[in-house]
């Protein structure tokens, strides 16, 4: 079977009919043909065989375009129906295991690892931008005139019911969304043209509301084993004063175009003293960008330090539950890393790992602690077709300092 000309006319084909057919070639063990597109194995085959266009963990070669976007990185690990991707590490067992993480009887401390929503939060230009303006609705009470002068709702001065009930909702205008701030990034965000994870299609997805497939219904809550690399305390530890800058507030941050590099990775493990990530876990970079929200709004959107496609594939094959940063994209922008390529850390995780991207998650208070493990718990928003949730998400932990 040439694989290359099944996947050809499978893209001429109805969505349906295309991604059964795709699981079907897995299935005949075309092996050598899929590993020549950049997949290797069976619908069936376990994440860790599963590799795509030769690549290691050591290259930045950018995967074949035209392939990925033809089908060859579907099926996705997991097998052809499935649309949880790298949640499908997280167990009863690794939750038990990451609540093990906790000492009995030793105090417990809550930590939020989200940033502060506030109107104006600047985000990544769209038309229609995206927007937090958040309003507040009023029933049952009339208030003050500033409050109109901001734009708020009242719907009724008058309170309901013999038992005069009022109440408070929030509102948000067009261009509302959960892409912003503090977010996890699920699986149908981020595609190659028409493709997305595990060989669902725009065409075969996209409806008014959302996707009919890949949305944050099938997230669900989660609880795992969390890990900090704190490349920014490494560099700052070590004196590397032309990676970081101070920013207005005195806080380091890693400079705008800092490219994290594997070495970084092992490096600020071995520093903290702790185990790499394991299947399930949940991997947090601390780069100190997020200090520019409020600071620079215009120099946090117009770039990042972060990683690119060799970090992303060494973090992938350890099969974590999610990969994130306090940055807006978790990738370098720098062009002379990206070569003009547009997020494609996104689309190789999302799309080959079935790996969601967490973004803005503030890790300060923990290594403040000198925690770089923990309890990871976050519960999406429960939003049928939903493409991120900005739910922030929390940390239990027992600090050591």
């Amino acid at each position: 079977m040439n694989i290359e000309h099944l996947l050809g006319h499978l893209q001429r084909r109805e969505p349906a009919n295309r991604r059964a057919a795709l699981g079907m070639a897995a299935k005949a063990g075309a092996a050598g043909a899929l590993a020549s597109l950049g997949m290797s194995g069976t619908a069936a085959a376990t994440p860790e065989a599963r590799q795509v266009s030769g690549h290691g963990p050591d290259d930045d070669e950018m995967f074949d375009v035209d392939a990925v976007e033809n089908g060859a990185w579907a099926p996705g690990p997991y097998g052809p129906d499935d649309q949880r991707g790298s949640f499908n590490e997280i167990t009863p067992a690794t939750t038990a295991a990451a609540l093990g993480l906790l000492t009995p009887g030793r105090p417990v401390r809550t930590y939020n690892l989200g940033d502060l929503m506030f109107n104006g939060y600047p985000a990544y230009v769209t038309a229609p931008p995206r927007v937090y303006e958040q309003r507040l609705t009023v029933l049952g009470y009339q208030p003050p005139p500033e409050f109109f002068a901001e734009q708020g709702i009242l719907q009724s001065p008058a309170p309901l019911g013999p038992n005069r009930i009022s109440a408070h909702e929030e509102r948000f205008p067009a261009g509302g969304t959960y892409q912003i701030a503090t977010q996890l990034d699920n699986l149908a965000h981020v595609g190659v043209g028409e493709m997305f994870y595990n060989g669902f299609t725009g065409p075969e997805i996209a409806a008014g509301h959302g996707t009919t497939k890949l949305g944050n219904e099938h997230m669900g809550p989660i609880v795992t084993r969390g890990v900090v690399i704190d490349v920014l305390g490494l560099k700052v530890a070590r004196g590397a004063s032309d990676a970081y800058f101070l920013a207005d507030n005195g806080e380091p941050v890693l400079n705008d175009g800092y490219r994290i590099t594997v070495a970084d990775i092992e490096a600020a493990l071995r520093r903290q003293r702790v185990d790499g990530p394991a299947p399930g876990d949940v991997v947090l970079f601390r780069t100190g960008w997020h200090h520019l929200v409020r600071l620079d709004p215009d120099r946090y959107l117009a770039g990042e330090p972060g990683i690119y496609l060799r970090e992303a594939r060494y973090l992938a094959r350890k099969r974590p539950a999610l990969i994130g940063s306090d940055t807006w994209a978790l990738e370098s922008l720098n062009p002379d890393v990206t070569q003009d390529n547009m997020f494609p850390v996104h689309q190789e995780l999302f799309m080959r790992f079935g790996i969601r991207i967490g973004e803005g998650i503030i890790t300060d208070t923990l290594v403040d602690d000198d925690v770089y493990e923990f309890v990871y718990l976050f519960t999406p928003q429960f939003a049928e077709g939903a493409t991120a949730a900005n739910s922030a998400p929390a940390a239990l932990a027992q600090p050591r300092r």
